[in-house]
């Protein structure tokens, strides 16, 4: 009951604010009263529970029927688009008349509530497709849906079909997990017992439910009865109702669906924890993270309206799973309550510019005779070999004609794709052209806009300020590193902003701002690559805590743990990931607690562990330490090639503002000839650091893309209301 009253007074006090038209209420937030509040008047009020009601999808919904003050439930009648759904509605434990509402067809639905003699109450629920989209915008076009063992096979184009179910069970003898058979179980001395979180014991048994959702393949994984059922009003007690939300790496505009994250993870489960995923939730899979915040929104909502309501959802996943932890936190706030990004990055298009940059500059120094150490010093970093992979690794994913970056080889639609010669109106597999429904098209060719530009960035400023390079070297470099076209050919000329992707760019928050983000507790774990010539280096995680201090005055909310990573292997030790779930898990358990009338912001901070503090874990041994100068000398960070230009340590300038050249900004004198050299590599000027980014403004959470490009905030959440049907 407790878990209950706690979800009913968040989402009240922000039933108000919406009402106001102040915030957005976020998907799955919880259930509300079970009764209706003194003073409501004789009329019930209709409240979707599993979503917005505006949001929902899949055709069904978790309705509450908020009832006046000593009202019977048996005098309360409901029907959807004029037939009777009164059925599906039951005075559920606590107290509160619930039901699943199904059969909602695609678009605006009327939902009406009568009681006796009184006007009906109608709320319009607007449903979308199982298959999508929702928010995010038009789909990319075409798309595959592949069939893999275990998930339903596709029934229609939008790779929908009926889910699937698996049971597994710890075995006793081996702690490992077993495949279990319901109609042929092993005997009861042979499945392990566990004791959640919230002091329950049962036999450990998980069963996972593999769907299709949003065009994607999902797998939810819990603790489970098999003999028992499932409803979102009596949850089986094995629940806890948390979530630990799975999020995958890499990079890539994938246009097919793809296998999820395996969810059978004994770290959560064993606790009571829920675990789940869309494939859409690896970034490998799917490149776009408005498509990644719809899918996980999407499936939010099934599991409310199947299991029951969440208390909290917390996020986990490395490298490209932690771009969208962060960018879907900051950006659709609610849907991630905290979140655990490992070898972070910031975002991914101000991280784009540090692989383009490489791009350039290896490029470039191919030919330059400078030393390593020279390039070291020019790219920011402690080796070269960063810039070597990542130029080797996601560069490509750039090249708008690679079939394999759509993944689309071996299909039939595999001559369908990009040649600049054969078939330039083909399937563009870049990764602006996969966020088209973002950034909107050229008008001059009909390419997807993008944020990349390098007009004015000095690159060597630091290193020759420093004296590794010399004056000759800086001049030769800026006029001889030029830019790159829109299918990542390489131009003399430096690449020039489309001023209305800048804009759009920090407008949608694909440039990650840290306004919402103070709402959020986050670990970022870092095994440190200080020594590797791997792609994670260490500075991402300072870069989001820079932007943490701009936007919000301070960053009490982000915890940084390092240890000594190794190349391409940066999962956290066991110990390092047990004590970050841990420790999130009692700090959003202290915030849930919290009922005081302040912003969600202040109790983040005031309900953060008093042990959870910036740390790392020294040696083989994993040595705690919270000595600042200790972590600080044994894992250095370093940087990138922007960051080497004299930007600022929030990177977050897709192009910068541009001012005149002045001999003032260089420790060093240049010649006469030098001096006019330079001015014929920037004649536009070069960039001022001092002034925020070319189209820098606030981003807007919630924002959808289904009235096109640049978005739209959804606005204020529709409500019921007595009189005629309609908004």
């Amino acid at each position: 009951m407790e878990r209950r009253s706690v979800a009913a007074a968040r989402l009240a006090g922000l039933l108000l604010l919406v009402l106001a038209g102040l915030v957005v209420i976020p998907a799955a937030s919880g259930r509300t009263l079970a009764a209706g509040p003194s003073g409501n008047g004789a009329l019930p009020q209709l409240v979707v529970l599993s979503n917005r009601a505006d949001l929902v999808s899949g055709g069904d919904a978790l309705v509450q029927v908020v009832l006046p003050d000593r009202v019977d439930p048996s005098s309360v009648q409901v029907s959807l688009n004029g037939t009777d759904v009164t059925p599906a509605f039951g005075v559920r434990a606590g107290g509160a008349y619930e039901g699943v509402v199904t059969g909602l067809a695609n678009g605006p639905n009327d939902l009406v509530a009568t009681m006796g003699n009184a006007p009906p109450v109608h709320l319009t629920i607007t449903n979308h497709p199982s298959g999508g989209p929702v928010f995010a915008g038009p789909q990319v076009q075409p798309w595959v849906c592949e069939t893999f063992a275990g998930f339903p096979a596709p029934t229609d184009d939008q790779c929908d079909g009926p889910a699937t179910f698996s049971f597994a069970y710890m075995d006793a003898g081996t702690h490992t997990f077993q495949p279990y058979d319901p109609g042929s179980p092993p005997a009861p001395a042979q499945i392990a017992s566990t004791t959640t979180d919230q002091g329950v014991t049962v036999p450990y048994i998980v069963r996972s439910e593999h769907g299709a959702m949003d065009r994607g393949l999902y797998d939810v994984t819990v603790l489970d009865d098999p003999s028992a059922s499932w409803a979102p009003w009596a949850s089986q007690s094995g629940w806890n109702h948390k979530v630990l939300y799975q999020f995958g790496g890499g990079t890539a505009p994938w246009h097919t669906n793809g296998r999820p994250q395996n969810d059978v993870i004994d770290l959560a489960l064993s606790r009571g924890f829920m675990v789940a995923n869309n494939n859409l939730n690896i970034r490998g899979d799917d490149g776009n993270d408005v498509v990644s915040a719809e899918s996980l929104m999407m499936l939010k909502e099934h599991i409310a309206e199947t299991y029951g309501s969440i208390r909290y959802t917390i996020g986990s996943g490395c490298s490209g799973g932690s771009i969208q932890q962060y960018v879907i936190a900051a950006d659709y706030p609610g849907l991630l309550d905290g979140i655990q990004p490992n070898c972070s990055f910031q975002d991914s298009w101000t991280t784009a510019n540090e692989v383009n940059d490489c791009h350039l500059l290896r490029h470039y120094f191919s030919t330059a005779g400078l030393t390593a150490a020279q390039q070291a010093a020019v790219m920011d970093v402690h080796d070269p070999g960063v810039c070597l992979a990542w130029d080797v690794s996601f560069a490509p994913v750039g090249i708008p004609s690679l079939v394999s970056n759509c993944h689309l080889q071996g299909t039939t639609f595999a001559g369908d794709v990009y040649d600049p010669v054969s078939n330039p109106g083909g399937v563009r597999c870049d990764l602006q052209d996969y966020q088209s429904a973002i950034w909107g098209f050229r008008p001059s060719d009909g390419f997807a806009r993008s944020p990349f530009a390098n007009a004015g960035v000095q690159y060597g400023l630091a290193a020759l300020n420093a004296g590794t390079i010399s004056p000759d070297q800086f001049v030769a470099l800026n006029q001889g590193v030029g830019g790159t076209d829109i299918d990542l050919n390489f131009t003399a000329e430096r690449a020039q902003p489309d001023l209305v992707a800048q804009s759009i760019a920090y407008r949608t928050g694909q440039v990650t701002n840290g306004v919402q983000l103070a709402n959020v507790p986050i670990i970022d774990l870092r095994g440190s690559e200080h020594l590797f010539n791997d792609i994670h280096t260490d500075y991402h995680s300072y870069v989001m805590r820079a932007r943490l201090d701009a936007a919000n005055g301070g960053h009490a909310n982000q915890l940084i743990w390092t240890w000594e990573g190794a190349l391409f292997n940066i999962v956290p030790p066991p110990s390092v990931a047990l004590k970050s779930f841990l420790t999130i898990d009692a700090w959003l358990s202290a915030i849930e607690s919290d009922a005081r009338a302040v912003p969600l912001s202040q109790k983040v901070l005031d309900d953060k562990p008093a042990t959870a503090t910036d740390e790392c874990f020294l040696g083989g041994t994993l040595t705690e330490t919270t000595d600042a100068s200790t972590c600080n000398a044994a894992f250095p960070h370093f940087g990138d090639a922007r960051l080497g230009a004299g930007e600022p340590l929030t990177d977050n300038a897709m192009q910068c503002v541009l001012k005149p050249l002045d001999p003032s900004d260089y420790s060093v004198t240049f010649t006469a000839a030098q001096w006019t050299a330079l001015q014929q590599a920037f004649p536009d000027g070069v960039c001022d650091w001092t002034q925020p980014p070319v189209g820098s403004q606030p981003s807007l959470p919630w924002l959808t893309f289904a009235g096109g490009p640049g978005g739209q905030p959804l606005g204020p959440a529709p409500v019921s209301h007595p009189g005629p049907p309609g908004p």
